[in-house]
């Protein structure tokens, strides 16, 4: 199953949502003039971590402090990626030096990478052919506990039982089709 394309809900933690308001969702990237201007308000040290970011259902490349929650940064919305990521100025220009999807309030499939490739060349920052690192998230069909797999090890830390090999962290199986 491809979930390229895929409209990722929301299925983290319920607690989260509350913080959920207008006007504090992430800020929208939508040309290299927005990143330039919000670049420009933050100090050294800021651009020297890693930012929460989400794509979308727009689209639209959206960042927030690293430390913000992925669902607060898309409004409560579904995304087509979410993540973190980092940049560096190279030859005057911005780009992406170190790019995930780690998001437990998303859980996207390594998938979603053309969703944030896409929004970044409609930004004009250049980027890494996919995930520098890439998350792999499953939900254990015996205990319903989100697992991380690591090195390939499809088995849930929690029960010991065998995670599935494809994705299927929304609550019905599957995500929004765009």
């Amino acid at each position: 199953m491809s979930l390229q394309g895929w409209n990722y809900r929301y299925v983290g933690p319920a607690d989260l949502l509350e913080l959920v308001r207008p006007g504090v969702e992430g800020r929208h990237i939508r040309s290299a003039a927005d990143f330039d201007d919000w670049a420009s308000a933050l100090d050294t040290e800021e651009l020297g971590e890693p930012f929460t970011f989400v794509v979308d259902a727009a689209r639209v490349l959206r960042l927030a402090p690293r430390c913000s929650e992925h669902v607060v940064c898309a409004g409560g919305g579904t995304v087509l990626a979410a993540g973190e990521m980092s940049f560096r100025e190279e030859s005057g220009r911005w780009v992406v030096d170190v790019v995930s999807n780690q998001s437990t309030g998303y859980c996207p499939d390594g998938s979603s990478w053309s969703a944030v490739a896409d929004a970044l060349d409609a930004v004009g920052i250049e980027h890494p052919s996919g995930f520098t690192h890439e998350v792999v998230f499953r939900r254990c069909p015996a205990c319903g506990q989100l697992s991380i797999v690591r090195e390939e090890d499809f088995i849930c830390v929690f029960c010991d039982e065998v995670l599935p090999q494809e994705w299927n962290l929304d609550g019905d199986g599957g995500g929004a089709a765009n």
